[in-house]
């Protein structure tokens, strides 16, 4: 049963959006533990909700082990599932303290709950609080996991995570769901008890809950199902022109040589300019094979630094500006080639090179290798194809793009880690985010988006994506889609960046809030039970 509902609850994921299942199936999944008569047990039903919840959610990871080295989509989906067999240990971890807290922590004087659900609110505050908690440990732990927070259901009514962030928000979304629970188990309770007359205060208890059980579901209902609504147009946007290039170039073809002219083409033929207004220019990650640094060992260029450079420049009006992902290498003291930097570079129009970022949270097994000599003797260094790992770069920086605003660097899976995409003490005006999203299947993209869209309402900054396959677009300060273009449509997007807001209190003070919060939680669900509430 656990597993069931684990695997339900992701279907409030993109591109599913089926959130009001989420909202049953953690409330199922909540009565299960709170019923459970002993902790090991516990642990097993929180483990098997976890594995449900991850494979299910995570099912585009089978996809993307298809383009490394050719791997049979079955090895995919073995992936899949030792990763969630991981991960779940975390949903585990917090059903198995919830448990604890309420059986062994907090005194025993408290009204009992409803037999059907077996969940107080002491229970229910302490389960919200350790899902936040755990889920925070996710996105650090081991180098961190943070894809599909729960709060990434709720994207289009995500405004608390200004204030509490996404780990804050996902704690929420679970005391929505035990008090659906609590709701439901008033509910049996009052059908069977129909022929007693109930005392008064009970009516009314059972009438209160019931509406504002009412309320909350036709609320979050239509905040879900209406179209997002457009950006108000007293919010202002800055006056950095910006053209956003989507080539749809597929992974199966993007590091095929025959093809890289053909490719390089269709981002040339859509970079074009219209007019002589100057304008940024952004390109996906890895957007061009070609290496745009001098110094490195002839074998490695098929074409001069300067040529590839000019290729670029040929794209540019005068006063313009490109911003691009592509790959830079670092050498011993000999001169070879020990390590690589996936790395985003400014090329101004006459062909000079200016600030670059260098991707600081790389991807396990796809961008490098961990514990590669033990790895590689067990056959598994096709995972990370290639004889050199990437290298890691400071972290979050702010590039100084003159005329062009300060702007934010996060390269693809880097826009997933909730308090670690801005250097704060030099606040940029928007955050870039370059990606790859070519192979992560159906499900990844939109969910990538999502994630996205949940960094802009924290930060309080508009994001822009620009992406080979899709989805790119261009996201407010409030997380609303400005433009986008659609998956596996190739085409461009020519408009002005939004403006910032001012720093949210999340943006000041980072994961310490939810973190926080989550304490708060959990110190009110000992009160409240030690009290008898």
């Amino acid at each position: 049963m656990a597993l069931t509902l684990g695997a339900i609850s992701a279907t409030g994921f993109a591109p599913l959006n089926f959130w009001p299942l989420t909202l049953l199936a953690l409330a199922g999944w909540m009565a299960l533990v709170a019923r459970s008569p002993k902790g090991w047990r516990t642990f097993r039903i929180g483990w098997a909700f976890g594995v449900g919840h991850f494979v299910v959610g995570l099912n585009w990871i089978a996809t993307a082990f298809t383009y490394q080295a050719a791997m049979p989509a079955w090895l995919g989906w073995i992936a899949v599932l030792l990763l969630s067999l991981y991960l779940a240990l975390y949903p585990a971890l917090a059903a198995w303290s919830a448990w604890a807290i309420q059986r062994y922590v907090v005194s025993a004087k408290t009204t009992v709950a409803p037999a059907f659900s077996g969940a107080t609110l002491s229970f229910i505050l302490s389960f919200a609080a350790l899902w936040t908690l755990t889920e925070w440990l996710r996105s650090w732990v081991f180098t961190g996991f943070a894809w599909n927070p729960l709060s990434a259901t709720i994207v289009g009514m995500a405004e608390p995570a200004k204030w509490i962030g996404t780990y804050g928000l996902s704690s929420l979304i679970l005391l929505v769901a035990g008090y659906i629970l609590r709701s439901w188990a008033t509910i049996r309770s009052s059908w069977r008890d129909a022929s007693v007359a109930a005392p008064l205060t009970e009516r009314q208890q059972f009438k209160e809950q019931v509406s504002v059980g009412i309320l909350i579901v036709a609320g979050w209902s239509l905040a879900v199902f209406l179209p997002d609504a457009p950006a108000p147009t007293a919010t202002p946007s800055t006056t950095i022109p910006i053209t956003v290039v989507q080539p749809n170039v597929g992974q199966a073809d993007k590091w095929v040589g025959a093809k890289a002219d053909a490719n390089f083409a269709k981002l040339a033929r859509l970079t074009a300019p219209k007019d002589e207004t100057p304008r940024l220019i952004l390109w996906p990650e890895a957007a061009v094979p070609d290496y745009l640094e001098a110094g490195y060992p002839l074998p490695y260029y098929d074409r001069s630094p300067a040529a590839a450079r000019a290729r670029l420049t040929a794209l540019m009006n005068p006063g313009d500006l490109m911003l691009l992902g592509a790959l830079k290498l670092e050498l011993d003291k000999s001169g070879d080639v020990v390590g690589a930097r996936n790395a985003v570079m400014t090329v101004h129009a006459d062909g000079t090179l200016g600030p670059r970022y260098d991707k600081a949270h790389l991807v396990p097994y796809g961008e490098y290798l961990p514990m590669r000599p033990i790895l590689s003797a067990l056959g598994l260094s096709r995972l990370a194809p290639g004889d050199i790992d990437f290298w890691p770069g400071p972290g979050p920086r702010t590039l100084d793009l003159g005329g062009f605003g300060r702007a934010g660097l996060q390269i693809c899976y880097e826009i997933i880690f909730s308090g670690q995409v801005v250097d704060r003490e030099h606040r940029p005006d928007f955050i870039f985010n370059p990606s790859n999203d070519a192979w992560f299947g159906s499900w990844g993209p939109p969910q990538h988006l999502a994630q996205a869209r949940l960094r802009a309402i924290e930060e309080g900054l508009s994001v822009v994506r620009a992406t080979p396959t899709g989805i790119s677009a261009v996201i407010d300060a409030d997380g609303r889609m400005r433009e986008s273009l659609p998956m596996h449509v190739a085409g461009r997007i020519d408009t002005v960046i939004p403006a910032a807001h001012a720093p949210t209190l999340f943006a000041r003070h980072g994961n310490m809030l939810p973190v926080g919060f989550a304490l708060l939680l959990l110190a009110a669900a000992i009160a409240f039970r030690r009290r008898g509430r």
